[in-house]
């Protein structure tokens, strides 16, 4: 049997009579037909199908979670009790975590089959998937371009049809760009709405876990259940959840980001679409006018300083003292640190850590990293000032479609991918990429809509009525 491409459909298909065990069973065979993507850094073959046996007699019983029948993979940053996790890092190979993340737990509480942990770039850092200690991953699409970054592997399980749904983490777009350039549905919720505990930070103040899916439908299914406070996580609200009806929520007012029309270097096709889109709006009765996104210039700067300033002090842990890699030809305690830390990273985290040192440094301190916590706070009031106006912001999720691996050697270059996407996780406001539209040279390419933090209901609600994903 084949894998039903969405959990509705897999719903069906066990109404009809399969078991989730088949499911299971065919994942795995699929996973392994699609290995050459290394999507996947590992299967979890034995653990995946005790999960599945156990959901088939819950549904037996009448007794199984919201999520039964649910096939997941989650990003290789997040730990799962009794299974490996890395962060596609060489200083973490090998390691097995000693409990489960929170949304782990939440995931197979409510039945969920997780099938296997995801390919990234190491430690979340990067805008291609380039960055593994293991390997690129390649694009399900056009196994000649890159999946795009962070959670390229995780957007990858998804868009080759292993599994439902996937966990990503996004910390600048690293969701929301991977779900553009794979055709997927890439959700980033609220900050604070979805507890971090239990995923390797890499700047904790910008991290937010979230679901990729072929359907708004699907994503809200795995974010109503991962969602919600945790006493793990001092950051997460105690704001109650809004439940998700995806009811159709009427005429709206919508900001469309300007630059998204008029910036250079905006590939002509996703200009003209979202173009389209925009006159498609106003002609179905919704009040759609342009806006200017604050500082645009400044957020990717901002971002850069205020992250690897974040990464150096979360990474400052992997020491090959602790756990992780330590270095086989070290001698005292000096070259332990400096070799294991050599050995373990790759080129784009020393890269990072470095800068992240440098500004945090007490000459530059203030010249960098204090100005840049003021440029935040300035971005966040600005971005939630035009929630006043509008009930959602629409844009571009990319500047482009997929490139190929090597394409883009200069790392300024790279982080100017997240050009559109870092004003989210600047503000903590929930945003959504919807695959949208289709290149001529035959890749997909989304749009971003972001909504006021703790608006989600809306934000999905919107985004299935608007674009019918």
């Amino acid at each position: 049997m084949s894998i039903p491409k969405t959990f509705s459909e897999a719903r069906t298909a066990i109404a009809q009579g399969a078991t989730v065990t088949q499911l299971v069973e065919r994942s795995l065979v699929e996973a392994e037909r699609c290995k050459d993507l290394n999507a996947f850094l590992d299967l979890f073959p034995e653990s995946a199908l005790a999960k599945a046996a156990d959901v088939d007699a819950k549904l037996l019983a009448g007794t199984a979670g919201p999520l039964a029948g649910l096939l997941v993979s989650i990003k290789d940053n997040l730990c799962y009790k009794g299974h490996k996790v890395s962060a596609a890092s060489r200083i973490l190979e090998g390691f097995t975590s000693l409990y489960s993340a929170t949304v782990v737990e939440r995931l197979l509480a409510a039945d969920a089959v997780i099938i296997g942990r995801t390919n990234c770039d190491e430690f979340a850092m990067g805008s291609s998937n380039e960055n593994s200690a293991f390997g690129n991953v390649k694009n399900p699409v056009d196994p000649a371009k890159v999946p795009g970054g962070s959670s390229g592997g995780a957007a990858a399980s998804v868009a080759a049809g292993i599994v439902h749904a996937a966990l990503g983490s996004d910390t600048g777009g690293s969701i929301r760009q991977p779900a553009s350039f794979t055709g997927t549905v890439g959700f980033k919720p609220t900050y604070g709405r979805v507890s971090r505990y239990g995923l390797i930070a890499f700047a904790s103040s910008f991290d937010q876990i979230g679901p990729f899916a072929h359907s708004v439908e699907d994503a809200a299914a795995l974010y109503s259940v991962i969602a919600g406070s945790d006493p793990h996580d001092s950051t997460t609200s105690s704001k109650p959840n809004e439940p998700i009806t995806l009811s159709n929520p009427g005429k709206l007012r919508i900001g469309y980001f300007r630059e998204g029309l008029e910036r250079p270097g905006m590939d002509p096709e996703v200009v003209a679409h979202l173009q389209q889109q925009i006159d498609r709006l106003k002609r179905e009765g919704h009040t759609v006018e342009a806006v200017e996104v604050p500082l645009l210039d400044h957020q990717v700067p901002t971002y850069y300083i205020l992250a690897t300033a974040e990464a150096s002090s979360n990474l400052a842990r992997f020491d090959g003292i602790h756990f992780g890699h330590r270095s086989k030809q070290a001698q005292g305690v000096e070259e332990t640190y400096r070799l294991s830390r050599t050995e373990g990273f790759g080129p784009e985290v020393k890269r990072r850590i470095l800068l992240g040192t440098f500004v945090l440094s007490s000459g530059y301190y203030d010249a960098y990293y204090a100005k840049a916590q003021r440029v935040r706070r300035i971005l966040r009031d600005r971005t939630l000032e035009a929630f006043d106006r509008f009930d959602l912001l629409l844009g571009p999720t990319c500047p482009s479609t997929a490139f190929a691996p090597g394409e883009i050697t200069d790392p300024v270059a790279m982080y100017l991918q997240d050009i559109f996407t870092v004003q989210a996780n600047l503000a903590g406001t929930p945003a959504i990429s919807l695959p949208t539209g289709t290149h001529s040279n035959g890749l997909p390419f989304g749009v971003q809509l972001m909504a006021s933090p703790f608006d989600e209901a809306r934000l999905l609600a919107s985004a299935k009525a608007l674009f019918g994903s």
